[in-house]
């Protein structure tokens, strides 16, 4: 199943993308207490495709593939590397990411992100996916120049941060095997990202079992699980696709900040 949320005419509503992708079976009722069938098929092109959730909580998780600790220089943490964004970071699909006024070198980091359905603690690996809703591409945008000078004293919340930073979409894809999901990331039309959810170093479970184990997991949450090898520099102008098998494609132009 692909949920989609999106809007009819300023009302929000839930839904199921058909094969084909260009009609959307209304649904009533949401994904966290359960969906129902509305009787009524909306056409993709009469719509607003909305951010999947709505203002979530964003766990993010870095250093989280070989190739992408190759490529910045370091070793595999002791533990795992984690951070937040805000509620406000989220965007949706066609949404523009906002390159800031002030920015020096803003990157994409493309991102398998995980739906949290239920409310999760302590929960062990074997059991996680009883708590997972489903799956989403996501775009882990990270102001380099902050984010270095945070980190530099044992803090990441501006360089991750800021609003727009966090695109999400187009759908939240259920069931899914995560054992080899390729996933791709497009700066105007051009490979930058090329990978395998396989190769995730701490997976899928094991993160859900981290977080749960110091902390309450909620519906709607979203975990970004780290990007691969080949992050690089946005612009204003740029067009970002993340692309995840059996999710689909977010897109986002980048835009420059009008103060």
């Amino acid at each position: 199943m692909r949920i989609v949320r999106y809007a009819v005419g300023g009302v929000c509503h839930y839904g199921e993308l058909e094969s084909g992708g260009e009609r959307i079976a209304r649904c009533e009722g949401d994904p966290f207490t359960g969906l129902s069938a509305a009787g009524h098929v909306d056409e993709v092109g009469d719509v607003v495709v909305l951010p999947p959730l709505e203002r979530p909580r964003i766990f993010g998780f870095a250093y989280n593939y070989a190739s992408h600790l190759d490529e910045t220089d370091r070793e595999v943490p002791e533990v795992p590397v984690c951070f937040m964004k805000p509620s406000t970071a989220v965007i949706g699909p066609d949404d523009a990411i906002v390159y800031p006024a002030d920015g020096e070198l803003i990157h994409f980091e493309g991102e398998l992100v995980v739906v949290i359905g239920k409310e999760a603690r302590h929960v062990k690996p074997s059991e996680a996916h009883e708590y997972i809703l489903g799956y989403t591409c996501g775009n882990d945008v990270s102001d380099r120049i902050i984010q270095r000078r945070e980190s530099a004293f044992g803090t990441l919340l501006i360089g991750k941060g800021q609003d727009t930073f966090a695109p999400l979409g187009p759908v939240i894809a259920t069931g899914l095997d995560l054992s080899a999901l390729s996933l791709t990331t497009r700066v105007n039309g051009v490979v930058a990202q090329s990978a395998s959810t396989a190769d995730l170093l701490l997976a899928v479970p094991d993160i859900i079992s981290y977080l749960s184990r110091y902390l309450t997991l909620l519906p709607g949450d979203a975990i970004m699980t780290g990007t691969p090898s080949g992050v690089g520099p946005i612009r204003p102008g740029d067009e970002i696709e993340v692309e995840i098998e059996g999710i689909g494609v977010l897109r986002n132009p980048v835009v420059a900040e009008s103060l």
